[in-house]
């Protein structure tokens, strides 16, 4: 039987982002392969979690592409992004969170391109005068990152509905970087 490598990563996916420390025979266990089958593909957990983030930074690359962040206003292109990245979100959440990604020189120049494209939404908000001034196009992106992984936690752990996913996580964005007008 042909192992599908998607799949497997998807599996492996989903089982990292509920246990992070799941274990490579628990991995295999979970995409229904042998540890051996698994090994020929991946060498160990690290060249895994390398595939797991090329795979993230794949999906999340498409998710801004579909939400056409250039089109409107800010706001709505934040939206528009956040429905995107909503399946993905569970891969976001373990990938921000694994260290070994974002430690010496071996990181992925993929992670500061699609920072780079989100920071210019927030910065296109600001020019609009849709979003606060005060706060960095470079905080706000990390700020979208932090909340699309915290809701993905608590959707996967039945604290938030999953049909609230996308409401929760602009509201509370957009709460805090809207410009307050003061008179």
């Amino acid at each position: 039987m042909a192992m599908d490598r998607e799949q497997v990563l998807r599996t492996a996916a989903a089982l990292l982002s509920r246990k992070s420390t799941a274990t490579m025979d628990e991995v295999a266990r979970a995409a229904g392969i042998g540890r051996a089958t698994l090994h020929r593909h991946f060498a160990g957990r690290d060249a895994l979690v390398r595939a797991l983030e090329a795979l993230g930074i794949q999906e999340f690359e498409a998710a801004l592409d579909r939400a056409r962040l250039d089109e409107g206003y800010a706001s709505d292109g934040l939206r528009r992004l956040i429905a995107e990245m909503e399946p993905a979100a569970d891969l976001l959440a373990f990938l921000v969170t694994e260290n070994q990604l974002f430690e010496g020189d071996q990181v992925n120049e993929g992670w500061s391109r699609l920072d780079a494209r989100v920071a210019a939404l927030f910065r296109r908000g600001q020019e609009l005068g849709e979003f606060r001034i005060d706060l960095s196009p470079a905080w706000l992106t990390e700020a979208l990152y932090a909340l699309i992984g915290s809701c993905a936690w608590a959707v996967m752990d039945g604290r938030v509905a999953k049909k609230d996913f996308q409401y929760m996580t602009a509201e509370l964005l957009l709460g805090g970087a809207r410009r307050s007008v003061r008179t």
